[in-house]
């Protein structure tokens, strides 16, 4: 599949830390299989603290989604069951300074863009917790 085809993946995962691993895991092959290697160690990081967010601060089944929009922009996402909001992300140097919330935090520094959503689906309530990452577009390789 060419890098300029959109495409879309979602992982469900129940409410177990353990899932974070193979969040995390299945990212790294999704994006090595599109030929998005560049993108792996700081996709991994952003959606690390999405997912464990999700599986930490919820009792419910949660998912992580992974977007390519084709124009290079990868977008990774995290849904959980409970509807309240993320805590607002602190600045990143106040945040170095405290045990725990840091993750909104990293995800804010290092993304080109984040926020959230409300959802509800089928009587089923929860929210989307996203960030983008941009990227240039792969070198061309030269030939002599």
């Amino acid at each position: 599949m060419p890098e300029n085809e959109p495409w879309e993946y979602s992982l469900y995962i129940p409410n177990d830390p353990r899932a974070v691993t193979v969040c995390r895991r299945t990212l790294r092959l999704i994006l090595t299989m599109h030929g998005l290697i560049r993108l792996v160690d700081l996709a991994e990081l952003l959606a690390t603290e999405l997912v464990s967010n999700a599986v930490r601060h919820t009792k419910g089944p949660a998912a992580l989604r992974v977007r390519w929009s084709g124009a290079g922009v990868l977008r990774l996402g995290a849904w959980d069951a409970d509807p309240s909001p993320p805590e607002p992300p602190q600045p990143f140097d106040r945040a170095l300074e405290r045990e725990g919330g840091r993750g909104l935090a990293m995800v804010r520094a290092c993304a080109d863009v984040w926020g959230w959503q409300p959802l509800a689906r089928e009587g089923n309530r929860g929210k989307y917790v996203w960030c983008e990452l941009g990227t240039a577009p792969a070198p061309a390789s030269r030939t002599a």
